[in-house]
């Protein structure tokens, strides 16, 4: 009887780690909106951005800080980029996300901006900065995505992107663009996570000279494709592409 406890609290603490680890948080849970940039400086600096969420419902954090931590590294590996060792967190409530040319915005259905963030985010893509925008799916999500995103741009449209734009051909050229698949893949076999959400898209938004400033990456989950990297019961192509077009859309941030 007396041992009833302890396995209670073990069971409780293996629970915990767990959820800690689907979450992907931290011992300290990271860095939050506003704090000073840990670490030495770099060339490049994975900045993730914490949007806040209808009816408090924000999910910037999804698959944090896990695809900091393989992306980044694989920055350093393929590239002459000397990335920074951790992850940033911007958020459109600060300036010092103007630091930071490349950000990355994951689960974008639940997003909204008031019209402070709003104009400080379009301030920020008409100076040069870029938005990569992954794993969001199926229509309703999309709809929700466009209606944050026209917060931002009321007018400008949102196109599909040719697969022979530079985006996809520097410095890694695509020869097919695939559909990077979420966690399900590996027990259910389906590249998609809704019934609606069987075709991938590849969408963005252009300034004036038709640099692209987002580039939305629908029915896809290229943030999942960093972090299975290292999970053999997830295929390589997945995660070959999925660090490709990152890399690619990092390299043009730069260029472009």
């Amino acid at each position: 009887m007396k041992l009833r406890p302890l396995i209670l609290l073990l069971v409780l603490v293996s629970v915990t780690g767990t959820l800690y680890a689907q979450f992907g948080f931290r011992r300290n849970f990271g860095p939050t909106p506003g704090q000073p940039p840990v670490g030495e400086p770099a060339e490049w600096t994975f900045a993730r951005l914490a949007y806040d969420g209808r009816n408090g419902n924000s999910n910037w954090y999804v698959d944090y800080p896990g695809a900091e931590y393989h992306f980044s590294r694989a920055v350093g590996r393929l590239t002459r980029i000397n990335p920074h060792e951790e992850g940033y967190v911007v958020s459109p409530d600060f300036d010092d996300i103007f630091d930071y040319p490349w950000i990355y915005a994951v689960e974008p259905w639940s997003w909204t901006f008031t019209p402070e963030q709003a104009q400080r985010m379009r301030e920020y893509l008409l100076r040069g900065g870029f938005m990569m925008v992954d794993d969001f799916h199926g229509e309703p999500e999309w709809a929700e995505f466009v209606s944050g995103l026209r917060r931002i741009f009321p007018d400008r449209p949102v196109e599909d992107i040719p697969a022979d734009e530079a985006v996809y051909q520097m410095p890694f050229p695509l020869q097919e663009r695939l559909q990077v698949p979420g966690p399900r893949y590996m027990w259910t076999g389906l590249t998609y996570e809704r019934i609606d959400g069987e075709t991938p898209h590849w969408r963005g938004v252009r300034d004036d000279d038709g640099r692209w400033m987002v580039v939305a990456s629908h029915n896809i989950d290229y943030g999942e494709g960093w972090e299975q990297a290292d999970t053999p019961e997830y295929p390589e192509p997945f995660t070959r592409q999925a660090y490709e077009v990152g890399i690619n859309y990092l390299i043009y941030s730069m260029t472009h």
